[in-house]
């Protein structure tokens, strides 16, 4: 149990609860998880996060089903609504997905399409829309990277948070795996649960990776808004890595990252190691030059935090050493989407991708 326990809860930044996962751990229950995803454009290493999180909840014996949020994305006007797109966008990152070392015949890949044909899902949405207020409703629209105010000249956004909330109660899952951005629909689930006389699910929310630019916070920010403004997003290109980005080009934006001396709060490179780099190797070798002392490895990423944050280790050679990493780990899902095929798809996603 303590195995499986630390493999579901490294690197996660929160349990709702804790206390009711390692219950069901303690009673060898048979658990079910989901997470869904909007197909919504490309695949940036931000998502490489949940992806681990999923193939660390897949080897700890959870059984995980991946919804493809297609209707929500058409909702959430991704790829200007094109759901043709949106549904190749869907398969585009399931493709990722098995590069990146999921093992897909042990996880459930749903297309939103195929639940939304049935009367009881629409018949949840709505009973999930009858026990929401309106102001609860739009305050839950940040879910989606949309403010409050946005549902007034599109209600349909307003289902939304409802339909997020129903993919739960309409999958029976256990466990509910999502961003720390998704916390609010996770938690509308919980709290109306009894009254569906549904299970209340354990919450598992990742972290979100920072863009390049790191917590550099312009203007005045509400706080629900703050996340979508400086986590990495597709929308902000030049602020994002994507897996089909050329070595040179990680490199180039590696280099011109967000990464001051000493800083480790909100730190980009820091971070791109804590939960992408470290959950896929075992240690960091960072070259230098002799008169800088030289060549040095670091075991784990509490020591690479610890050098830099005290000055011992020089923000440009630690940029370089996860340039050349952070290739390793994505070289292996370049190779096996380079097709025609994909760079044509990778093509029309870019031209298409929209906020």
């Amino acid at each position: 149990m303590e195995d499986k326990l630390s493999l579901i809860t490294r690197n996660v930044e929160e349990i709702v609860t804790l206390d009711d996962l390692k219950k069901k751990l303690e009673n060898n229950e048979k658990l079910t998880g989901y997470i869904g995803f909007e197909p919504s454009g490309l695949f940036h290493i931000g998502w490489l996060i949940w992806a681990q999180k999923v193939k660390d909840l897949s080897n700890a014996g959870v059984s995980m089903t991946l919804l493809m949020a297609t209707w929500h994305a058409w909702i959430n006007d991704k790829l200007n609504g094109d759901m043709e797109l949106i549904k190749l966008a869907g398969k585009y990152a399931i493709d990722v997905l098995s590069a990146y070392g999921l093992d897909m015949s042990k996880i459930n890949a749903v297309d939103a399409e195929d639940i939304v044909k049935d009367k009881a899902y629409w018949e949840s949405v709505l009973k999930v829309a009858k026990n929401t207020t309106l102001a609860r409703m739009k305050r839950a629209l940040t879910i989606m990277g949309r403010k409050s105010d946005e549902a007034e000249l599109d209600t349909s956004k307003l289902f939304y948070p409802a339909m997020q909330v129903s993919d739960i109660f309409y999958l029976d899952v256990d466990i509910a795996l999502g961003g720390t951005d998704q916390r609010k629909a996770h938690m509308l689930a919980r709290e109306i649960a009894e009254k569906f006389h549904r299970k209340k699910v354990i919450a598992i929310h990742t972290p979100l990776l920072v863009g390049l630019k790191g917590g550099q916070r312009m203007g005045n920010v509400e706080e629900d808004d703050l996340l979508s403004e400086i986590k990495m997003s597709k929308s902000k290109p030049e602020n994002a890595i994507f897996i089909n980005d050329s070595p040179e080009e990680v490199t180039a934006k590696i280099m011109r990252a967000y990464c001051p001396s000493r800083v480790v709060e909100l730190n980009p490179i820091l971070q791109i190691n804590r939960y992408i780099i470290f959950t896929n190797v075992n240690k960091l070798k960072v070259e230098r030059d002799i008169k800088y002392g030289g060549d040095i490895e670091f075991n784990n990423y509490e020591e690479l935090e610890k050098a830099f944050a005290e000055g011992k280790l020089h923000p440009m050679d630690l940029k370089m050493a996860t340039a050349r990493k952070l290739n390793e780990i994505l070289e292996p899902i370049r190779k096996k989407l380079n097709t025609p095929e994909y760079q044509e798809l990778v093509s029309k996603i870019s031209k298409n991708v929209s906020r």
